[in-house]
């Protein structure tokens, strides 16, 4: 039998290679190390390999040191670990992933758009080798079976497969630009949409500027990559290029795996849904109870109003937290046992039902669905989308808002593995073309370090690609900063918003609403959710003062009959009131207010006379209130 002190040392060997530190003791936290939701997921899954045991997410968070994780988990050492992923026998006909399903059928909606596309360019000066950075290029190409896959349609449904290098037709092309046109030769480039039905979805173009200075474009369909393959593609390209350049072929070991394994070894580990006992039917029947009853829609006040085909398009505000906040963030989340993550979606919810007026908030967010170390290196569409719901309590403290949003992220990480797309089809099948399904706001940590391209005899530089689509009404993206010593030196934040919907103002307005709500749950804990105040210097006298100003000069001797027959006399054509698709003037409406005063006057009503008017709203209504005042 496995004893504490033995898981841990396996324990503090995963933390150390996952956290990527030297030396990691049992009394050492996983939180405090710098974990966070996304590589807790990697830590359990690495464990539960090495310990022949399933490890739930749960276990860290409760158990966050090496030693209370080690004593947590060592009665279900040797219980049998998930099956593992190996390469395997390729059937004739290999099904997509979960997460490329969802693109697939995304592309076969409008193969022309680009709001899944995937874009990278790298500005590179000094003396380049283009041959060897094609043929660099090349080299990773026949490395990454990913790269060269194309996604027929067969019988209503999308199959992968894996061409030859040459085979693939994806080329790169050279073209000479001047300094003027690269930022539209880029977005010309980027723009352009893939049929993945057709061709592989990778495009490749090296843009010379001069015998100095080039540009490295590469864009995939989200299919075929995600934001973490930028990782194992900028890493493959320097060593490709480095070898290349010296005359050599490229010195790598052998990938593990392919990304057609992986697909094959998803769909064996979840089994079918139409088994209830099956990981993935588990999954789903968690989501549909998690979901059931969900709002369609976040109502946030829009500077214009929402159109009935969203475009896309949209731009991007920038903003800055700065290190003092930081820090405390990340003291509010060890204090609670939670991640910075929950604690920002903490504030971004309690934010987000403030302004839209209600208690049932659910958020979106990405998780990076590379649990096992042979998917480190590997290009690929792992990403899923998890749907955060969260119910705020405006008589909670904002230390109990925190506990349940945690409660919340945990048992939606537990649960990460069913695909976005099928839980639209079950939850919400009458798609919308004016909105995104389950949620509109998405909220991404962008906590993996940023790679950085070092080429031989190069200066390598990003290009800021800029943010010309919008798949959500808003997406806030952060990214945390440290100098280094790997102390907090401040977040970056972006957010992605439909310009169908709002203007930048609005999005200023909302990143000071949410710094102020960062503070209170940091700086005051036991405070009260309801009590936050969101309101900017100057809203509070606007809302209750000037947009309240209703006082209006009138003749103190007047009535407001009187006040009506001057209007009558003033403007008898004009329109007084309209109901559906009757309108009447003034003259009109005061004939029949007449007619009937007269009418009432004969039944014996006058001053001070108590007269009921019960009927449905209408002109007549109107009609026989100013009748009664008439009387």
């Amino acid at each position: 039998a496995a004893t504490a002190s033995s898981t841990g040392l396996v324990g503090a060997a995963v933390f150390a290679e996952v956290l990527a530190v030297e030396r990691v003791g049992l009394d050492d936290d996983f939180f405090a190390l710098g974990g966070n939701s996304l590589i807790a997921t990697q830590v359990v899954s690495r464990l539960g390999a090495a310990l022949d045991t399933q490890v739930p997410v749960r276990s860290i968070f409760e158990s966050p040191t090496v030693q209370s994780l080690a004593r947590a988990i060592e009665s279900e050492v040797g219980t049998g670990a998930r099956r593992a992923l190996t390469a395997r026998t390729r059937p004739d006909s290999v099904p997509l992933s979960m997460a490329q399903q969802r693109m697939w059928f995304l592309s076969q909606f409008d193969p022309t758009s680009a709001v899944n596309n995937i874009p990278v360019a790298i500005r590179l000066s000094g003396s380049i080798d283009v041959d060897a950075l094609t043929n660099a290029v090349h080299d990773v190409l026949a490395r990454h079976e990913i790269l060269r896959t194309v996604y027929p349609e067969v019988d209503g449904r999308g199959h992968q497969v894996v061409l030859g290098t040459a085979e693939a037709g994806v080329t790169v092309v050279v073209d000479d630009v001047d300094e003027s046109s690269i930022e539209q030769a880029l977005r010309d480039f980027v723009s352009a949409g893939f049929d993945v039905t057709r061709a592989v979805p990778v495009r490749i173009r090296i843009l010379r500027v001069s015998e100095t200075e080039h540009v490295l474009a590469f864009v995939a369909h989200h299919i075929a990559a995600d934001g973490f393959s930028m990782g194992p593609l900028t890493r493959d390209v320097m060593v490709a290029y480095t070898a290349r350049a010296a005359g050599e072929n490229p010195q790598w070991a052998p990938l593990p795996v392919q990304y057609a394994d992986y697909a094959l070894w998803q769909r064996e580990v979840l089994g079918s849904e139409d088994d209830p006992d099956s990981p993935l039917a588990k999954q789903l029947a968690y989501w549909t109870t998690a979901l059931a009853g969900a709002p369609a829609q976040l109502d946030l006040a829009t500077d214009r109003p929402r159109p009935a085909v969203a475009s896309y398009r949209g731009a991007a505000y920038n903003f800055s937290i700065d290190e003092a906040l930081q820090s405390n963030i990340a003291r509010a989340a060890r204090a609670n046992n939670a991640t910075n993550f929950m604690v920002v979606h903490t504030a971004l919810a309690v934010l987000l039902g403030a302004m839209a007026g209600t208690d049932d908030v659910t958020i979106g967010t990405p998780v990076a669905g590379r649990g096992d170390a042979d998917l480190d290196e590997l290009v690929g569409m792992f990403v899923n989308t998890l749907a955060l719901r969260t119910a705020v309590h405006p008589a909670a403290t904002l230390r109990e808002q925190l506990a349940a949003v945690r409660e919340a992220d945990l048992g939606a990480f537990g649960h990460a593995d069913v695909p976005f797309e099928r839980l639209v089809d079950e939850l919400a099948p009458d798609r919308s073309q004016a909105r995104h399904p389950i949620f509109q706001v998405m909220l991404t940590f962008q906590n993996l370090n940023r790679q950085t391209l070092a080429l031989p005899g190069l200066s390598v530089e990003g290009i800021d690609l800029g943010s010309a689509f919008a798949k959500f009404d808003l997406q806030v993206t952060l990214w945390e900063n440290t100098d280094d010593r790997g102390a907090p030196a401040g977040i970056d934040v972006q957010f992605d918003y439909a310009t169908d919907l709002f203007e930048e103002s609005s999005m200023a307005s909302l990143g000071r609403r949410l710094v102020r709500v960062l503070h209170a749950l940091t700086d005051t804990p036991d405070g009260v959710v309801g009590d936050i105040d969101i309101l900017e210097e100057g809203e509070r006298t606007r809302v209750l003062e000037d947009w309240n100003a209703t006082a209006h000069e009138v003749d103190p001797g007047a009535t407001l009959v009187s006040l009506f027959e001057t209007r009558v006399v003033e403007s008898p054509d004009n329109t007084a009131t309209s109901f559906l698709d009757d309108r009447v003037t003034y003259r009109e409406f005061s004939e029949r207010v007449n007619a009937l005063a007269r009418l009432l006057i004969a039944e014996g009503v006058g001053p001070e006379t108590v007269v009921a008017t019960a009927m449905r709203r209408s002109i007549d209504m109107l009609t026989g209130i100013y009748a009664v005042l008439a009387a």
